[in-house]
């Protein structure tokens, strides 16, 4: 891992693992980290993403409905681009991703398949 891992709060750590795990072209929703890790919520995971998430994949951490983060739209939408990560068009014809494709539920090993869950 490229963080100082001293540095963070436990919590944030654990968060941010997560992020690393998730495969290439997929996402888990804020809840979904919470819950994988069994602690949290959706507020607190997306607090550590705020804060601290600029070291990991942090366009793979979303909310629940799919709409890119505010303010990093144009940068998430080019990281979904490339990574195949599965997207829609609203009405309106604005992207986003399809959250039934494109979500990940935690399972199996990471997109370098050097990592499994514990």
């Amino acid at each position: 891992m490229g963080r100082m891992s001293g540095e963070l709060p436990a919590y944030a750590e654990r968060v941010l693992e997560v992020a690393e795990r998730i495969p290439p072209g997929r996402v888990m929703t804020y809840g979904d980290v919470a819950e994988w890790l069994g602690e949290g919520g959706p507020r607190q995971v997306g607090r550590v993403m705020a804060l601290y998430g600029g070291a990991v994949p942090w366009w793979r951490v979303v909310r629940a409905d799919g709409v890119p983060l505010p303010g990093h739209e144009r940068r998430a939408l080019e990281h979904y681009r490339t990574e195949g990560t599965p997207l829609r068009e609203t009405p309106s014809g604005e992207p986003r991703l399809a959250m039934r494709r494109a979500r990940w539920d935690g399972s199996g090993t990471s997109a370098g398949g050097d990592e499994t869950h514990t």
